[in-house]
């Protein structure tokens, strides 16, 4: 299995959220953002964790490189408190299977929390990627449904859950 921890999302980690700002990283979450955008995401993200409803992380490999991020939120989905996760890696680091050890990883900070039940992920039905992520990371497929995202633009996304009560599943 690849081998990548995460660490909090921090301050000096604004180069690596404008890497991750590139077409194809962005393709199937509504394309680049301005760079007033992706200033303004990377202060929420260095600030979300003291908030209390979520956290962002990188993807730090053995020898300190970031390549990538992830993290979770909660919202309210079908009148039900869950999180929800998202992750992006940097093109050159793809296919290692970095995005299914720090998924699992969330998962871990998501159950000792012991606040809400389930977890959700709504890849594109057009990433085949970050679903195989989801189905790699223990959720199971609930179906296709519309989802808003970017806010303004519905995406026809996949509804991944996961339950946060049950027993993690082998590698």
């Amino acid at each position: 299995m690849a081998q990548v921890r995460i660490a909090p999302w921090h301050e000096d980690d604004l180069d690596l959220l404008r890497e991750l700002n590139s077409p194809d990283t962005r393709k199937h979450t509504g394309g680049p953002e301005t760079d007033e955008q992706v200033l303004a995401r990377h202060d929420r993200y260095v600030h979300f964790a003291g908030t209390g409803q979520g956290a962002m992380f990188t993807l730090v490999l053995p020898d300190g490189v970031r390549a990538g991020s992830v993290g979770y939120w909660g919202r309210d989905w079908h009148d039900q408190p869950v999180y929800e996760l998202g992750w992006a890696v940097l093109p050159s680091y793809r296919g290692q299977g970095l995005a299914t050890v720090a998924v699992r990883a969330v998962i871990d900070v998501l159950r000792a929390r012991q606040d809400r039940r389930y977890a959700h992920a709504y890849p594109s039905v057009d990433n085949p990627a970050s679903n195989a992520v989801c189905r790699k990371a223990g959720f199971t497929l609930l179906g296709e449904t519309d989802f808003e995202y970017p806010p303004g633009q519905l995406m026809r996304a996949n509804d991944w859950q996961l339950d946060l009560t049950a027993p993690p599943t082998a590698s």
